[in-house]
């Protein structure tokens, strides 16, 4: 056969398989999971610096990953909107969701404004944010663009744990988040840590399309096809805020409760056949030292779990010693950050 023979034979075998797959799909149906949704973006000095960690300023970075997002938002009816806090404003006031509308307000949006003498009033965003969300009926999602670095103002945990106390099963809080300190880490760690709902957002994942396609699905809408599917349901990673141990400790302290209490929901409602439960610890003293003390502190876990009716056949316990830190050593927050426990689907 004919070297251009084989290759029409090839194209048409690629355009028969392309065909059947078309044929056997079933079709799919686009299902909202939220009425509502607001793109919230950080205009704080912080924001308008350069970080080593995101490679670019991050108010740059953030204004080019939400106008791609909501090209990948289908226009499923939601009520869309676009404010920016540090200072507060309206670049788009709550109406029926256009990806043009939409990304004509990311655009209004000055990535060139002065860094110095701008205070970063994330708490206060929050709240004057409320006079909007209190408009909408339905679900709300807010996507708050944001490095965490409230150094001004009302505390911004608070403030996001007041807008859920005031919009039960009404409100979700999704972060995505330039961080790139351990005060701004925390922050957002903090109110992650707030409800089951959030879909963490990680800047340098969502630059790949399918990553960020996967992160809008998860956040906007569910697809229901026509035909049985046999996918099995996602696992899930669970981020626990405020559960970090004091220097050479590993026992379960009361304040770790409220963390524990909801991983043990979502642990045993969870499809997932296993975990792993991964302890830390910071840089100072040994390496010998620290692994053990690490293990220790996944057993403690491990341990509050079980004897609360969670089957120890769905966990793992490992210890990381000093060698995963996620927080700067070098500074006392940073350590006491690194002092953790972490549960994530194995």
């Amino acid at each position: 056969m004919s070297m251009r023979k084989r290759l029409l034979s090839i194209a048409v075998l690629a355009a028969m398989a392309v065909l059947m797959l078309a044929v056997q799909a079933p079709a799919e149906t686009l299902k909202p999971k939220v009425d509502n949704f607001i793109l919230f973006v950080d205009y704080s000095g912080s924001m308008a610096m350069t970080s080593e960690a995101f490679k670019g300023v991050k108010i740059k970075l953030a204004k080019e990953l939400a106008t791609k997002m909501t090209a990948d938002i289908p226009e499923l009816g939601y009520t869309s909107g676009v404010n920016t806090f540090a200072p507060f404003g309206t670049q788009l006031a709550p109406a029926t969701f256009s990806k043009s509308a939409v990304t004509g307000a990311l655009g209004k949006i000055d990535t060139n404004y002065d860094i110095y003498g701008r205070n970063t009033p994330m708490g206060m965003g929050l709240n004057d944010l409320d006079a909007t969300l209190s408009k909408l009926s339905g679900k709300t999602a807010l996507i708050i663009f944001t490095d965490g670095d409230s150094n001004y103002g009302t505390d911004p945990v608070a403030e996001a744990k007041a807008l859920y106390a005031k919009y039960p099963n009404r409100l979700c809080i999704h972060i995505v988040s330039y961080a790139d300190n351990a005060r701004g880490k925390m922050v957002v760690d903090e109110i992650r840590a707030l409800s089951r709902c959030t879909v963490v957002g990680d800047p340098m994942a969502l630059a790949n399309p399918a990553a960020l396609k996967q992160y809008v699905r998860d956040v906007f809408y569910d697809v229901e096809a026509d035909a049985p599917r046999s996918l099995a349901p996602a696992c899930e990673t669970i981020t626990l805020g405020n559960l970090n141990f004091a220097t050479a400790k590993y026992a379960i302290t009361p304040e770790m409760e409220p963390a524990l209490n909801q991983a043990l929901t979502v642990l045993k409602d969870s499809s997932c056949s296993q975990f792993i439960i991964e302890g830390h610890t910071d840089s100072v003293g040994g390496e010998a030292y620290n692994q053990k003390l690490s293990e220790n502190r996944a057993n403690s876990v491990v341990k509050w779990l079980t004897a609360r009716g969670l089957d120890s056949s769905k966990l793992v316990s490992k210890g990381m010693g000093k060698l995963a830190p996620k927080f700067d050593n070098k500074t006392e927050e940073g350590r006491r950050l690194n002092r953790r426990v972490e549960i994530r689907s194995n």
